[in-house]
């Protein structure tokens, strides 16, 4: 039953982000699953269904994608799916504490809901996460400066920002990774 819900939930996603190509698509959506995958393998005692779901809808009520209220599209996905209240208020606690602006510096109460946080930020790092700035940044008509400026504010952060040991490990990478693009960016922009 788990199993189909999680299909279910993927093909929601693939059908609610159609069309989106501003670095919250489908394709990210995925690969924060992917990242709770790998994640969840440091902490079994984490409830993987809780944790994969919440990162499949972590972006369905998104305030720069949706005008939605008390996650009136992750709500109605898992009702419709037969959750429970309680199951339903849980995911969404977790999903609540995904977003950098609306929880910097908050570590989730829960487990999963670090694990999930995590893996949303680890997507917001690194190779990927310089192609999701670029893309924001054009759909959002910000210039390249402006996108750089969002290393400062934000992703150079994340890696300090980070809850668990094994999201730890991957972050210093990617943020190895930023800082020489930002070097790289610099050096090409004043030649």
């Amino acid at each position: 039953m788990q199993d189909e819900i999680i299909d279910r939930a993927i093909e929601y996603v693939s059908t609610l982000f159609k069309g989106n190509s501003d670095g919250h698509d489908v394709q990210h959506t995925l690969r924060v699953y992917k990242n709770v995958q790998l994640l969840l393998k440091s902490y079994p005692e984490a409830d993987s269904f809780i944790s994969l779901l919440s990162a499949l809808l972590h972006d369905v009520d998104d305030h720069k994608l949706f005008k939605t209220e008390n996650n009136f599209n992750a709500r109605t996905f898992l009702k419709e799916n037969g959750l429970s209240r309680e199951l339903i208020d849980e995911i969404c606690e977790v999903i609540n504490s995904v977003s950098f602006s609306k929880n910097k510096g908050k570590t989730p109460r829960t487990l999963e809901g670090q694990i999930v946080q995590d893996a949303d930020r680890l997507d917001a790092i690194g190779a990927i996460g310089i192609a999701r700035t670029f893309a924001y940044g054009g759909r959002s008509g910000r210039s390249l400066d402006d996108s750089i400026q969002h290393f400062y504010d934000k992703l150079l952060l994340l890696k300090d920002e980070m809850n668990t040991g094994a999201a730890i490990k991957i972050a210093v990478m990617r943020h190895e990774y930023m800082e020489n693009f930002l070097k790289e960016y610099h050096d090409e922009s004043t030649k």
